[in-house]
Formats: C-alpha cells, sequence, structure tokens
C-alpha cells in the first residue's frame, strides 16, 4: 500500500494531489524507537483521558520555538529542519493524534481539540512564550490558539498553512472551469520507478522522484511497519485522516490574534513563470490566453487566503516564494530559515509568559 490521498492541495503554480500521509498509530505505551538519526529527547505527555502526543524536544537555547506538522506527518518530518533552528530556540516537535508514535482514540479529531492538545502540550511541559510554527493543517490550530490564548503565545507563522474549506479554489466556479481548459501537457505526470521498498533508505529515495523532494527516512518509517528491513504495510486506517478533515473549522478566523504573525507561502506564478517552471510552449493562441486567464483568477482566489489574514492582523508579513510547493520548508528551506530566525530575533528581549 502506498500513502493514501486524501484531499488536493491546490497551489497558485501547478494544481497538485498531493499525498496526504496517514501516519502510525500510537497507543499509550510508546513503540520501539527506529533508527533515526535526528538528535531529540522523545516524551510522551497526556493531553485527555487516555490520550498521550509524541514530543520531540530537540534543545537548543532561546526563546521556545514549536513545531506543528500538516494532516498525515508526524513530528518526525522536522527531523532534518529544526536542528538549524537551535541556535536561536529552544525547539520542541509535536506529533498529533492520531498519526506516529501518538495515541490513537476514536474520537477528538475536530479543530478545537485539536488545539486544545497542543495547548496542553505547553502547559504541562511548562513551555513559555513559544512561537508556534506549523505547515498546512496545522494553521487551523495556530489560529485557535491564536485567538483563545494569545497571552500564552510570542508568535504564530503558517507554513503555507493559510487554506480553509470557504476559500478552497474548486469551489470558485470561474476558477474551476478555468482549470479544465488547461492544456493538458502544462503539468505531465512525471515518469518514475516504481516505488523501491526494499529498505525505507531506498523507499525514501524512490519516492522523491514523484514528490520532488525527499522527506526524512524517520518520517517514513512512522508511516510504515517493518518488515525484516523492507517496508512493510501502511500503519494507519484511513479513518482518522477523514475524521480531521470533517472536523476543520470553515471559515478562518484571525479575530483576537494579538502576537506578531509570519506567514511564509508558495507563491503565486506569472504566466511567463508558470511556463519557464514546466518548460511548456503553448501549442496556438487559445492555448496561451487559457494559460492566463488561470493564473490571473488563481492569483485573486489564493490572495483571498492573505486578505483574510491581513483584515484581522494588519502588521502580519507575508511573504511568497515562487513555484515552492506546499512543503516549503524543505524546497526553501534556506529562505524559511532566514525568515524564522528574523522574525524570532525581531521579538527581542520580551518576557516570556
Amino acid at each position: 500500500m502506498t500513502p493514501g490521498r486524501h484531499h488536493a492541495l491546490w497551489t497558485p503554480a501547478i494544481v497538485v494531489t498531493l499525498g496526504v500521509l496517514s501516519l502510525a498509530a500510537g497507543t499509550q505505551a510508546p513503540p520501539a524507537t527506529p533508527p533515526d538519526p535526528s538528535k531529540h529527547e522523545v516524551r510522551f505527555v497526556t493531553v485527555d483521558q487516555d490520550v498521550t502526543l509524541e514530543v520531540l524536544d530537540f534543545g537548543g537555547s532561546g526563546r521556545p520555538l514549536v513545531l506543528l506538522a500538516g494532516s498525515g506527518n508526524t513530528a518526525h518530518v522536522f527531523d532534518a529542519f529544526a536542528p538549524k533552528l537551535l541556535d536561536c530556540c529552544h525547539v520542541y516537535a509535536v506529533t498529533r493524534r492520531g498519526y506516529g508514535a501518538s495515541s490513537r482514540p476514536s474520537s477528538g479529531y475536530g479543530d478545537q481539540r485539536l488545539a486544545d492538545d497542543v495547548f496542553q502540550v505547553i502547559e504541562k511541559e511548562r513551555i513559555a512564550g513559544p512561537v508556534l510554527v506549523g505547515h498546512s493543517m496545522a494553521g487551523g490550530e495556530l489560529t485557535t490558539i491564536g485567538r483563545q490564548h494569545s497571552d500564552r503565545i510570542s508568535g504564530l507563522v503558517y507554513l503555507d498553512a493559510l487554506g480553509d474549506l470557504e476559500d478552497d479554489p474548486p469551489a470558485d466556479k470561474e476558477w474551476a472551469a478555468l482549470q479544465q481548459k488547461l492544456p493538458p501537457g502544462l503539468n505531465p505526470a512525471k515518469t518514475c520507478a516504481p516505488a523501491d521498498r526494499s529498505t525505507f533508505a531506498a523507499y525514501r529515495e524512490s519516492l522523491a522522484c514523484e514528490m520532488g523532494f525527499a522527506l526524512p527516512e524517520s518520517e517514513w518509517r512512522q508511516a510504515f511497519e517493518s518488515d525484516d528491513g523492507r517496508v512493510g504495510a501502511y500503519k494507519t486506517p484511513g479513518w482518522v485522516s477523514r475524521e480531521i478533515g470533517k472536523g476543520q473549522v470553515f471559515r478562518r478566523d484571525y479575530s483576537n490574534i494579538r502576537v506578531p504573525v509570519l506567514a511564509l507561502m508558495n507563491g503565486s506564478l506569472t504566466s511567463e513563470e508558470m511556463l519557464t517552471a514546466t518548460g511548456y510552449m503553448p501549442k496556438n493562441e487559445d492555448e496561451r490566453v487559457a494559460i492566463d486567464q488561470f493564473m490571473a483568477r488563481s492569483r485573486i482566489v489564493f490572495g483571498r487566503w492573505t486578505d483574510k489574514l491581513k483584515r484581522h492582523v494588519p502588521d502580519a508579513r507575508v511573504v511568497y516564494f515562487p513555484n515552492a510547493g506546499h512543503y516549503v520548508f524543505i524546497t526553501r528551506e534556506a529562505e524559511v530559515l532566514r525568515e524564522i530566525h528574523a522574525f524570532v530575533a525581531s521579538l527581542g528581549k520580551k518576557p516570556l509568559r
């Protein structure tokens, strides 16, 4: 079995369906630790009745910083990224319920409960005034915590994490119609060899062809069983991701957020940038017009995400990385690290709450 594709994530540059990884199901007792080259301490924090979350403590010095993964990923998706923030921050990462080594209860997958889980980690671990950094759907948890607990945090960083159901691009009829008119050759499927399941290292490399980048090997080990060194069965049933999807807030509300905000986004391309990125040459004027119209509408549709943030947090800093894809912290690692370092430095020596 390969990672399931549970929902589409739309980018202004190229319409792509990203594999949402339904990762390992945990229990109260932590599982045997798989090979993991990243240096971190693993703790399990009780956040609800019979529910514990895996918390990675990477160490470091300075202001606390808590990393939250997107849907389907675990805290280990940051195993290569987190150590590069240790010079400015004491870095933690949290695996939400339902995935990895965290518990997999039968309920509690709505936005509010997931945000409460993260807040419980902050409280029980006595993490004073952290900066919360969230990828993809973790933007919901960041927003809810920001609205309800701005007095307990120092800042929010959204890693391509501003999308919500109200502004889902396919719901925009004009955008959807223009998308259907795009020439089929604009975004051809990649030609990749079948996934190599002989080892986790080989599997990581073979999946990198399709994805265009590589996740840490430790993240794949959280997703699949190990069968005598080979990549075994996929661990988590699809109902976990479906429950999370059903529990998401329809309309993102940034009101009452009273801390600095940084949003690092996959950027919208012009038509020329799109053609350069894909290497596609329009066959006629109709194709060129179709591409121009789609890209123009995309800038309007995706602009709603940042407009919504700016209405309530006008001083929020928004940075676009053209053609970065959804995993901006991997594909634009150096720029993202630079922005986060500057953001943390801008908070100065304000007292930690």
